[in-house]
């Protein structure tokens, strides 16, 4: 597999405009990235410019915080599939997660496994920067209970991002049947190489273009 379809190729900023996401999208045909990940306001535009070309439609759910109840979390993504995503990444309620407890966690990333009803896959972004290792394990583990496809590092808007050793602990934790999505300060062909190594198949990154290049991403942003 080439590393572009590793790619889900990304532009997650609020300020992010029609014409932004038209960028993206060509640049994810010209380069045959996995996907554009998008904020759900743009999945509807995204999935039309997409069509017929097998590039997926990625939206974000909870994000950034994770915070809103899991009803949202279900209408976003039952709303989000309806206007053409067929990847969901949704973030954890973190809070119930740090609290111990694991039941709430875990109905948390179900509800949206149950709104995605095999229509679109499930990565539950955990963001790694605030846990620690015993809760990323659990979280994990509460992930692929619940029916998660993936678990993923990073939102890219908390206070750190992807690292080698958290890859290879959440590949260790959901062994090698679910996806493990690094995510998070990946601007380089040698970060999404390293990234591989340690068990990531899918990046996020919205330096693609300068990744499969081979050059620095200077100024992408932080997903």
């Amino acid at each position: 597999m080439t590393i572009a379809k590793r790619i889900d190729h990304t532009a997650l900023k609020p300020h992010t405009t029609r014409s932004d996401i038209k960028k993206l999208i060509e640049e994810a045909k010209a380069y045959q990235f996995a996907s554009v990940c998008v904020n759900p306001t743009w999945v509807e535009f995204a999935a039309k410019e997409l069509a017929g070309t097998g590039i997926d439609v990625c939206t974000v759910i909870g994000f950034p915080l994770g915070a809103n109840t899991t009803e949202t979390k279900a209408f976003e993504t039952k709303d989000a599939i309806a206007k053409g995503a067929t990847e969901v990444d949704m973030v954890i309620n973190i809070a119930a997660l740090k609290d111990g407890d694991d039941e709430l966690a875990e109905a948390d990333i179900r509800g949206v496994v149950e709104a995605a009803a095999g229509k679109a896959l499930v990565k539950v972004i955990i963001e790694t920067c605030l846990l620690t290792d015993e809760e990323k394990e659990r979280a994990c583990r509460l992930a692929v209970a619940a029916g998660a496809d993936f678990v993923k590092t990073s939102t890219g808007f908390s206070t750190g991002g992807a690292t080698e050793e958290d890859i290879a602990l959440m590949r260790k934790t959901v062994g090698p049947d679910i996806g493990v999505k690094a995510s998070g300060g990946i601007r380089t062909k040698e970060d999404v190489e390293k990234m591989i190594e340690a068990g990531a198949s899918r990046i996020g990154a919205s330096a693609g273009v300068s990744i499969v290049g081979g050059e620095a991403g200077k100024n992408e942003d932080n997903y």
